[in-house]
């Protein structure tokens, strides 16, 4: 059973760190406030929001806490939601609250996730490693199965394919998304997803903050790009969710070294101490030094 103990562990230390970025918000002129939803876990079932190992557990979990919203002593204008959750639309449309996802990615890759999803081209080739075109896109972007996601090659009625096909369903019943791009960065594939895919989109990227807060000091990359010229350096990193095996990451770091062109690589695996890290070739730091800089964590 979580005690009240274990609630407040998650909240002094979460909040605060809201708090910071909210008061420099208010300072910039933007009227920001937090509200706490109390967090229902011991009356829906799990005492802990790990412990909810299933969609239903989840679903059951995060739509109970969502009934708090009735609570609210200002009424919510809208519901912005992360796109791994699925069940925010119900809780949205119980309150007749529009409901908008949050993507992270940019708008082609929307598109070409899009399409992939509609048209299933991986589904026509007889190999992993034959190409095929992604259909209805403003280019021509070659394929091959062995590219495509996971999930999206799943027909098996497996935990992961419904999951992703539910958070699917639902974006498709949202009032529309919101994306970590900008319209001037790819007004083709912006264009074609409002207005060829026919979904709702609002570009408010880009979302990374160039400072954690207005305390801290400058960040060792920010000191690395500056000592570089404008427009040389290239920026790898494939996000949060995708993780790679060290031969696919060996292949990645044999690119970029060929590519012979300055970079940042963020690499979602840390560096443990005193362990060597098979994935990087012999002397492949020691090559790159003053090349390219790499980012664990």
């Amino acid at each position: 059973m979580e005690t009240e103990i274990d609630q407040l562990h998650v909240f002094f230390h979460f909040v605060p760190f809201l708090s910071q970025l909210i008061e420099g918000a208010k300072v910039l002129g933007a009227q920001i406030d937090i509200l706490t939803i109390r967090f229902p876990a011991s009356e829906v079932g799990p005492p802990s929001l790990h412990m909810a190992d299933t969609p239903e557990m989840q679903q059951r979990l995060a739509v109970s806490s969502g009934l708090n919203l009735i609570s609210f002593q200002r009424r919510p204008d809208v519901l912005v939601a992360n796109m791994f959750f699925p069940w925010p639309t119900d809780v949205a449309a119980a309150y007749r609250i529009p409901c908008l996802f949050l993507h992270g990615m940019s708008c082609f890759a929307l598109c070409a996730s899009t399409c992939l999803n509609m048209y299933k081209p991986h589904n026509k080739v007889s190999s992993d490693l034959e190409h095929f075109v992604i259909p209805n896109l403003p280019d021509e972007i070659e394929f091959t199965r062995s590219r495509v996601p996971e999930f999206e090659k799943r027909d098996d009625g497996s935990e992961l394919e419904k999951f992703f096909k539910a958070t699917k369903e639902v974006e498709l019943k949202s009032y529309g998304v919101l994306v970590n791009s900008f319209y001037e960065l790819e007004p083709a594939y912006a264009d074609h997803y409002s207005k060829v895919l026919g979904r709702k989109a609002w570009h408010v990227g880009p979302l990374f903050l160039y400072d954690k807060g207005f305390d801290s000091s400058e960040h060792e990359c920010f000191w690395w790009l500056d000592s570089r010229k404008p427009n040389l350096v290239i920026y790898v990193s494939f996000g949060t969710v995708v993780n790679f095996n060290d031969e696919q990451l060996t292949e990645i770091a044999a690119g970029r070294e060929a590519s012979k062109k300055q970079f940042i690589w963020v690499v979602k695996k840390e560096k443990k101490e005193g362990v060597k890290e098979e994935w990087l070739r012999e002397g492949f730091e020691d090559r790159m030094e003053g090349k390219g800089l790499i980012i664990r964590g």
